[in-house]
C-alpha cells in the first residue's frame, strides 16, 4: 500500500475532511483525517492494518504486544496485532491520564510496538510510549496510518502508512481563512465531540 493508495482511500470514504477542526492538540486547522470513517470498514481496516504490520516486519521489529491509546488507535491496533499475530490492548483514560484498565497488563521486558491512526502532534503516542515504559517494557517502535507531522518528533523509532501535512495554528494566531469558519472538534480527548 503506497501513502497515494492511503490517501486515495480516505478520499473515497469522505475521510479527509476540509473545513476548521480543533485539534485534540488544542491546535486549529483547515484539514482532517476523519479515521473512523475507513476504519469502520472492516476489509479497509483489515488491509491498513495488514499493510502497517508488514512495514513494520520489515523493519526488523521484534514485538510481542501491540499497544494503542482509546480511542483512535483501538481499531487499527487490533488489525495491527491480528497481523503480527501478537496481542493487541489499549490504554484509556482516567483522571486525564493514559493507563491500563479492563485486566490489561504488559509484563516487564515485553517488547511493546505503540499504534496510533494518526500522529499529529506526537503527544499521545508519547503518553502511550510511558505507560509501557512505566510497566517495565521496551518500546521498539510506534507506528501509525497517517503521520500528519508528529512523528518527525518521536523519541522512538517511527514508521507510517502515509503522509498529509496540512498546517496548524494556535487558537490566536488563526489566519483570515479559518476566521468566521464554524469550528469543529472531531478528537477524542475529553471535552471533545
Amino acid at each position: 500500500m503506497t501513502s497515494d493508495s492511503v490517501l486515495a482511500l480516505f478520499r473515497h470514504r469522505g475521510a479527509l475532511l476540509e473545513g476548521h477542526f480543533v485539534l485534540s492538540s488544542g491546535l486549529h486547522s483547515g484539514g482532517y483525517l476523519q479515521c473512523a470513517l475507513v476504519l469502520q470498514h472492516p476489509n479497509d481496516a483489515e488491509a491498513l492494518g495488514t499493510a502497517l504490520a508488514a512495514k513494520v516486519k520489515a523493519a526488523g521489529y521484534k514485538v510481542d504486544v501491540v499497544l494503542s491509546p482509546a480511542m483512535g488507535g483501538l481499531i487499527i491496533g487490533h488489525e495491527v496485532g491480528r497481523g503480527l499475530g501478537v496481542r493487541a490492548i489499549f490504554a484509556e483514560r482516567v483522571d486525564g491520564t493514559l493507563t491500563l484498565r479492563r485486566g490489561f497488563r504488559i509484563d516487564p521486558g515485553e517488547h511493546v510496538l505503540i499504534v496510533e491512526d494518526v500522529v499529529t502532534t506526537g503527544k499521545s503516542t508519547l503518553e502511550t510510549v510511558a505507560v509501557a515504559e512505566h510497566a517495565g517494557a521496551t518500546v521498539v517502535a510506534a507506528a501509525s496510518i497517517i503521520n500528519r507531522g508528529g512523528g518527525d518528533e518521536m523519541n522512538v523509532p517511527y514508521v507510517s502508512l502515509a503522509e498529509a501535512r496540512f498546517p496548524t495554528y494556535p487558537p490566536d494566531a488563526l489566519p483570515d481563512h479559518l476566521r468566521g469558519v464554524p469550528v469543529i472538534k472531531p478528537g477524542s480527548r475529553p471535552g471533545q465531540k
